[in-house]
């Protein structure tokens, strides 16, 4: 599944396209040294299909990638990333 990502003023989301529709998003705030996830959510459509894991996935990478801490208010995050947190550690907040 492909996973875009739009940023303008230090906000963005992760997102899912399909058929130009928007079927999955991830909506985060930008700070120095921080990625704050603060929403997720799924189309229905998609439900069962580990798209919102595979946002949090992403949003690790991106952290990883720009050397970020991720802060999630999100509550389905937080939960994601809990449950990894082994594997999470270095950019848990």
């Amino acid at each position: 599944m492909l996973i875009q990502d739009k940023e303008s003023n230090n906000k963005g989301m992760f997102f899912v396209e399909i058929d130009n529709e928007k079927m999955a998003e991830m909506d985060y705030s930008l700070a120095p040294g921080i990625i704050t996830i603060l929403h997720t959510e799924v189309d229905e459509k998609l439900k069962g299909k580990q798209v919102g894991a595979q946002l949090v996935d992403h949003a690790v990478a991106y952290a990883r990638a720009h050397h970020l801490k991720i802060m999630p208010f999100c509550p389905f995050a937080k939960k994601v990333l809990e449950k990894k947190r082994e594997e999470y550690n270095d950019v848990l907040f």
